[in-house]
């Protein structure tokens, strides 16, 4: 590590604290923390399978699920692992460039995750307000374009974080982040020098992503809503929004541990540190955990396909 004044330094990696204020506790934090990190992967791993194999699944909304859950296991597994070291062998350090690279992959693929919500929201208007056109909009090159223009954004938007941070704010007065992560406004805050920069683009950041996607996609809901109420019969508009309930169930998902988070962190002052954490955590286990539980109770097709698989694996046993 080089000094400057004994001040400010070039630090060669940073430490990571895990839950800061909760350090005695870590090693049996591991426990739901672990267990959350497992139900998630393998959530998320049945859903990408079955949706592979079960070839009436072959259609838009399960690609645009797939893609999800895809997601949600770079989310989960960016941190977690990282994570569950800290808390079992005190295991916290972590380089400089493996903390922008961290950094990189979260708030990427929150992005993209974000994006590919909306695309679902495309799919459920074009489903419901255009059937007759729906096949010929939402073909699999539509599909994967989607997926595509997601992740793009999600690099475009992102990727200058962390470029910012190694070419403007080179020195650091401190190596040690209190958090389990390499969170951007975290690192940002233990640099030397000018970071309004970082701060503002930040920000205008999380308004592009969040603001803009769920006014687009609240406008996509109340056409929706617009176009079921002009169904015949309270059967037909209760079927109608049946198909949607997946989808409300994952944008509830994302967005509200985004907003509870957000709001805790900018309002509330006298939060202990450690709640904060926790709940940065969470925003990042919750949908890997729930979006594959909530599409396997509510889709028949993977419903009946998983209860096929555990009858198999009982016969067999």
């Amino acid at each position: 590590m080089i000094y400057f004044h004994n001040v400010c330094s070039v630090p060669s990696s940073f430490q990571l604290t895990g839950i800061p204020g909760l350090e005695s506790l870590h090693i049996w934090l591991s426990i739901p923390f672990g267990s959350m990190y497992l139900v998630a992967v393998v959530g998320n791993v049945t859903i990408l399978a079955v949706v592979r194999v079960e070839r009436s699944l072959h259609q838009p909304m399960y690609f645009f699920l797939c893609m999800l859950a895809a997601i949600d296991l770079v989310l989960s597994t960016s941190t977690m692992p990282k994570l569950l070291g800290i808390f079992w062998f005190g295991a916290g350090d972590i380089g400089l460039d493996a903390c922008l690279g961290q950094m990189f992959l979260i708030h990427c693929f929150a992005t993209v995750e974000s994006g590919i919500v909306l695309a679902m929201a495309f799919d459920r208007y074009m489903a419901i307000c255009n059937p007759l056109r729906y096949s010929m909009v939402l073909t699999h090159t539509v599909v994967g374009r989607l997926g595509l223009v997601s992740l793009l954004r999600g690099v475009l938007y992102i990727g200058p974080l962390p470029l910012m941070i190694r070419l403007r704010l080179p020195l650091y007065k401190g190596h040690v982040i209190s958090h389990s992560y390499c969170e951007h406004m975290a690192v940002v805050a233990l640099t030397c020098g000018d970071s309004r920069i970082n701060n503002i683009y930040g920000l205008s950041i999380g308004f592009l992503v969040l603001i803009l996607d769920s006014m687009a996609i609240a406008a996509s809901y109340v056409m929706i809503f617009r176009a079921v109420m002009g169904l015949a019969t309270p059967e037909a508009r209760l079927k109608t929004l049946g198909t949607c309930g997946s989808h409300i169930c994952a944008i509830l998902i994302f967005y509200v541990p985004i907003a509870v988070s957000s709001l805790i962190h900018r309002f509330g002052r006298s939060v202990p540190p450690p709640v904060h954490t926790l709940l940065a955590n969470f925003y990042l286990l919750v949908p890997p955990i729930l979006n594959p539980i909530v599409y396997a109770v509510r889709t028949k097709q993977i419903r009946e396909r998983l209860l096929q698989i555990l009858r198999i694996e009982k016969k067999i046993s």
